[in-house]
């Protein structure tokens, strides 16, 4: 991991996108700038409004901001209206890309549930209180990226001569091992337990995987290692969620199960995401989407973006002292009852995206 003395000049792209994106990514470089770290700030246009301004999800200029930077700081894309475009131009191209060009093959997605907010959830409290779970998705291969893939007549099957659509599943030895060896490292700093998902008893890709996976752990003797089936693995979440400590997967099992894991903790509004490489540059976004039919409104919840620039700074900015700082800042909001509506109970104070990330800079004081 590169490290910055304090003299250096950290860059950081900031990336709004659409939606309520740019409320949500402004609460966020409010919450950084008070900090009063060495931080140079760009913004650039990605998504929807990229492709409003420049024909594009993903402009040449945009992609370069981020290949130069130390970390991006993103905040949403996508928006019904642009649902009818053709699928290289639609605004979700955007992630795709910047995860392909920057390399970004590990998917970090915490799922805590905060003390103040047990109530949120629909399970019940005594299985969530306390909950602290890291999923961890492998994000470059897989079926979402595995060619060949495309339509066709088919030869065979069930209905030989019709037309029929397919993808490749498919994953290498070193994909595998990387990512194994960052959710090992990852469970080392935690409670040292890995449960590894898996679809092996039918699928040959998955037991590849599940044995890339034991070989690397022999690296590892002080971790726990385990292995899931995916099915089980989604009862398992909601019946004993405590019960997980590092879950690292595929692509596809990983996008579905980080999903899963986040309403466990009442809001996807909380939770935040960071994607690394292998040279820890990463792009920080909330787990939520981009959310139109609340954007422009002000009651967009920042929080999850402003503990995503809390992960910036710890795994791509080697700034952990000012991680924990936000961090603590979001639990004393909390603590004094503001919340934003996706999170408002009976009780608490209920307040928009702007007064929430006003909360959060007068916390750090």
């Amino acid at each position: 991991m590169a490290c910055y003395q304090f003299h250096t000049t950290m860059k950081i792209a900031v990336l709004p996108g659409d939606g309520i994106g740019t409320e949500i990514v402004t609460e966020a470089v409010k919450v950084l700038k008070v900090l009063e770290l060495p931080f140079e700030m760009e913004t650039a246009l990605v998504g929807g409004a990229a492709y409003e301004a420049h024909g594009h999800p993903l402009p040449e200029s945009t992609l370069s901001l981020a290949k130069a930077a130390d970390a991006v700081l993103f905040g949403a894309v996508g928006d019904w209206k642009y649902d009818k475009l053709d699928r290289p131009l639609r605004p979700e191209q955007a992630i795709l890309g910047l995860r392909k060009n920057l390399g970004l093959f590990a998917n970090f997605r915490p799922a805590i549930c905060y003390e103040q907010l047990v109530g949120a959830s629909s399970l019940k409290p005594e299985l969530i209180a306390g909950l602290d779970i890291l999923i961890i998705r492998e994000l470059t291969g897989d079926i979402y990226f595995g060619q060949p893939r495309g339509r066709r007549t088919a030869v065979d099957g069930h209905f030989p001569g019709t037309e029929e659509a397919f993808d490749t599943m498919r994953y290498s030895k070193p994909e595998i091992e990387r990512i194994a060896h960052v959710a090992f490292q990852a469970a080392r700093k935690r409670n040292k337990k890995v449960t590894s998902v898996d679809k092996a008893n039918v699928l040959e890709t998955f037991q590849f995987w599940k044995d890339v996976v034991t070989e690397v752990h022999a690296q590892y003797p002080d971790v726990q290692l385990e292995h899931m089936y995916v099915d089980n693995a989604a009862m398992q979440l909601v019946k004993k969620p405590k019960a997980f400590d590092v879950v690292v997967t595929g692509n596809m099992f990983g996008d579905i199960l980080s999903d899963e894991a986040s309403m466990l903790t009442g809001s996807i509004g909380m939770l935040p995401s960071a994607s690394l490489n292998s040279r820890n540059q990463g792009l920080y976004e909330p787990s939520h989407g981009s959310a139109p039919d609340i954007a422009g409104k002000g009651i967009a919840n920042p929080l999850a973006t402003i503990l995503s620039a809390a992960m910036m700074l710890r795994f791509s900015l080697n700034q952990e002292a000012a991680a924990q700082r936000i961090e603590a800042a979001v639990q004393k909001v909390l603590a004094q009852g503001l919340r934003t509506p996706d999170i408002w109970s009976e009780g608490t104070t209920q307040v928009g995206t702007a007064q929430m990330g006003d909360a959060v800079v007068k916390a750090l004081g």
